[in-house]
């Protein structure tokens, strides 16, 4: 998923998609790149997850999965979480440090 993400087309895509389904032209029509390209774009998005597709006669319309977002916020919360932890305990033995340092 993150290596979907990193992509700035394919995050604007994700954007796009967020306030509700659209088809390749739609996510197209904004893009300065040929259609094989938008493609591949959006293959990527949807072999990470992130997005699904149906097709309803010649039109492909691609929907985004909001509980694999949800995924990767979980995810993101918990590395916040633990480097939290190491940043505190951090500025616990700097405190100490520089107390014992002092004399105080």
């Amino acid at each position: 998923m993150f290596q979907a993400l990193s992509d700035q087309t394919r995050r604007g895509m994700i954007d796009r998609l967020g306030r509700g389904p659209a088809s390749v032209t739609e996510l197209a029509q904004p893009l300065d790149m040929a259609l094989p390209t938008v493609m591949k774009h959006l293959q990527v998005l949807e072999t990470s997850g992130l997005v699904l597709s149906e097709k309803a006669g010649r039109v492909r319309t691609y929907h985004l999965r909001k509980e694999a977002l949800a995924a990767v916020e979980r995810w993101i919360a918990e590395r916040r979480a633990s480097w939290n932890k190491m940043f505190d305990r951090l500025d616990l033995f700097l405190e100490e440090t520089s107390t014992e340092a002092t004399g105080e």
